[in-house]
């Protein structure tokens, strides 16, 4: 129960991570400019994960990287999508809509991995169910850009 306790938490701490970020993000983007933002975002992630590995770990596993198959590097490439996805919603759209397009992508990324057992996941078959939740989702998003 308290795993499952965390795990919850883990979640919900994420998603107010990434709620917090697409805005500060988008501030930087009307300041400076998209790439401008992507840049000064990454580069803090950069510094604050890189002091750890130096202090604590010494490096850490870094020097494995060469071990890693080519395509895992496109995370990057999909890091900087998504924040200048999020930058450029926001000013047009706000905040909640954006979030609530991101999660929806998400989501049905996950299926399909989820379904197909891609990239590590376990096979779960995508079912009518889940397809409905998805359609309630995009109607709801729907409605939430109308109004």
């Amino acid at each position: 129960m308290q795993a499952l306790l965390f795990l919850i938490a883990v979640g919900i701490l994420s998603g107010m991570a990434i709620g917090l970020q697409g805005p500060l993000a988008s501030i930087i983007t009307q300041k400076l400019g998209v790439f401008e933002s992507v840049l000064i975002v990454h580069a803090g992630g950069v510094l604050v994960s890189l002091l750890p590995l130096m202090v604590l770990q010494r490096g850490g596993n870094l020097a494995r990287w060469r071990e890693l198959p080519w395509y895992v590097f496109a995370a990057g490439v999909f890091g900087l999508i998504v924040l200048a996805s999020i930058s450029y919603m926001i000013p047009r759209i706000g905040v909640s809509p954006a979030m609530m397009l991101i999660i929806i992508g998400q989501i049905l990324v996950g299926a399909l991995l989820d379904h197909y057992g891609l990239l590590g996941a376990a096979v779960r078959e995508l079912s009518w169910p889940k397809l409905a939740g998805f359609s309630i989702m995009l109607l709801g998003a729907w409605v939430t850009l109308r109004s």
